[in-house]
């Protein structure tokens, strides 16, 4: 894979199809992971509330998709 060049990819795919394992089923039912740009994850978000919620948890869920992926894949979130 590494040769290929596609490992930063499948990286970038582990974090979307591993979002609720991550974040968990409350916060995976309210938020889902849609894609990743250049290390910024873009989460859509059910309602304001919960965006303005995960808004202020936003370095506590980067910190934790990155534990999960082992390394920085994640610098950014963008709720929207």
């Amino acid at each position: 894979m590494r040769q290929l060049g596609i490992t930063k990819t499948l990286r970038q795919y582990d974090v979307i199809t591993s979002w609720q394992e991550i974040v968990g089923d409350q916060i995976a039912k309210v938020a889902k992971a849609e894609r990743m740009e250049n290390g910024t994850l873009f989460v859509s978000v059910a309602s304001a509330p919960w965006r303005a919620e995960l808004t202020m948890k936003r370095q506590e869920i980067i910190g934790k998709i990155n534990a999960a992926m082992g390394g920085k894949v994640v610098r950014e979130i963008r709720f929207r």
